[in-house]
């Protein structure tokens, strides 16, 4: 009896010497990511180096949870209508990167990541950005184009289903940028694959609901802000990071 109390105090003590382990990938970077130039984007603690775009001051309907970024329905409004919370990482435009994103959506969901974003005063982020979106694929109202699903580069190409966690749970993103080359890439699987500024990027637009769009039809800027959107639900961000190439 006495080695079974012996065995369990010892099982329970390296349980506590472990559970800091578990914890160091939330919002931290290993070593080995810090050799390859990774740099977070935001720490769990506070909303450093990030705004509103087209603003100064990060709008009110977002917070930290549980060292994470949370945007929520804005006050006075119904789920599914933005409250101008659209937000970018104000610090730094970037040109050739690797970014990666956990999201966890909640039901009914629906956001987005944007990179090469141009600010135009008055308009919203999507405005002149490429979208990666962000969906509860089963339950939001804007899962019926399979452009428009978890992964996809918004209403142009359409990213594989099957590799999008449901929603209150987490999902990993990494969009590869370089050089006009894009991909994303959805749990571990390339979903996306495209090439900005060719003839078959302006036929993807001339097909798509951004045909109509200055922003576009002037064409995506080479460098610009990365960004997440608003759009009426609760949506979770942690592990922003990206590395420049």
């Amino acid at each position: 009896m006495k080695r079974n109390i012996n065995l369990l105090l010892a099982y329970i003590a390296a349980m506590f010497i472990m559970l800091p382990a578990f914890g160091q990938g939330v919002n931290k970077l290993s070593d080995k990511e810090k050799d390859d130039g990774w740099v977070l984007l935001f720490n769990g603690n506070n909303f450093s180096g990030w705004r509103q775009c087209n603003g100064t001051e990060m709008p009110k309907n977002w917070m930290i949870e549980d060292n994470t970024m949370k945007v929520y329905t804005g006050e006075g409004k119904k789920p599914g209508s933005g409250a101008g919370g659209d937000i970018l990482f104000g610090d730094k435009k970037f040109k050739n990167f690797e970014l990666s994103i956990d999201w966890k959506a909640s039901k009914m969901a629906n956001s987005g990541i944007f990179f090469n974003i141009r600010e135009v005063p008055g308009k919203p982020i999507y405005y002149a950005a490429p979208e990666v979106q962000v969906l509860d694929n089963v339950n939001a109202t804007d899962n019926k184009i399979a452009s428009h699903l978890a992964g996809s580069l918004y209403d142009m190409v359409a990213a594989d289903p099957k590799t999008v966690n449901p929603a209150g749970k987490w999902n990993t993103i990494v969009v590869r940028v370089q050089n006009g080359k894009v991909t994303h890439t959805q749990n571990g699987t390339k979903v996306v694959e495209y090439e900005m500024w060719t003839p078959a990027w302006d036929e993807l637009v001339a097909n798509s609901k951004f045909k109509n769009f200055p922003g576009f039809n002037e064409g995506i800027a080479k460098e610009g802000f990365i960004g997440l959107q608003d759009h009426g639900y609760p949506v979770w961000f942690r592990n922003i990071k990206i590395r420049e190439l």
